[in-house]
């Protein structure tokens, strides 16, 4: 089966919109972002989702749902004419809200009244979400600062390719680090670190280019471009070069 030209060269955004909005002050310890994804499709169209280590409160379809980190891609199959609003917790931030581990919903979706109550709107704008969350603000909690502070060392921090240097960075034994991202982010320091190395790569597609494989695997901390290539498959589903198609 040959593959869908529309994915190919930017050409899903004559398809769909997609637009990003900052929370209030009050909230932006807890919320990375506002989003909400608009699609217009005659035919049905497989749109691939790459994942973070972020918990997702989504609306759409008449329902609300939270949906736990993914340790993979997913696909998704849109119709006709539709539209989704979500609020993105920031990476680490999810376990006061949840009150459990947030490894509990680790590759689960869950009816958010699960998490929030029967109270929790279901009106897609930010203004009603936004007003909801404020009134619903947990305690504070030092340790959602220590794993929002490793998840932000990690995405800043290009050096940092391995858990070792990490927990070094951060004073924690691996054992401890485990626990920490176990509890707060839902999924391990080692797949954190891999996923914001391999978003550098997706980033230097996006700019356009040439790459060098070899080299760019090697500035990742990889052994080999073998290792990198089955990383970066096992994460976005296809190899880099394909992938880099739809750029």
């Amino acid at each position: 089966m040959g593959r869908d030209v529309r994915e190919l060269r930017s050409a899903w955004t004559k398809y769909q919109h997609h637009a990003f909005h900052e929370p209030s002050p009050a909230l932006a310890p807890w919320v990375a972002r506002y989003w909400e994804a608009r699609w217009d499709y005659a035919e049905p169209y497989r749109q691939k989702i790459v994942p973070y280590p972020n918990v997702h409160l989504v609306f759409g379809g008449g329902r609300a749902e939270v949906n736990g980190v993914r340790s993979g891609y997913q696909l998704r199959v849109l119709e006709g004419r539709d539209r989704v609003f979500g609020v993105a917790f920031r990476p680490g931030c999810f376990r006061p809200f949840l009150g459990a581990s947030v490894s509990t919903i680790t590759d689960r979706v869950v009816p958010a009244a699960e998490v929030f109550g029967p109270d929790l709107p279901t009106t897609l704008d930010v203004a009603t979400v936004e007003a909801f969350l404020l009134e619903h603000l947990p305690d504070d909690d030092p340790r959602t600062r220590q794993a929002v502070a490793a998840v932000e060392l990690i995405a800043g921090a290009t050096a940092v390719t391995r858990v070792e240097r990490l927990a070094d960075e951060l004073g924690l034994s691996m054992r401890g680090l485990q626990r920490l991202f176990a509890e707060y982010v839902g999924i391990g320091p080692k797949w954190v670190i891999r996923r914001y190395r391999l978003h550098e790569v997706t980033a230097r597609m996006a700019a356009g280019g040439v790459i060098d494989w070899a080299a760019l695997a090697a500035d990742l901390g990889y052994v080999d471009q073998g290792h990198f290539i089955r990383d970066f498959k096992t994460m976005f589903g296809e190899p880099p070069t394909w992938y880099a198609q739809r750029y």
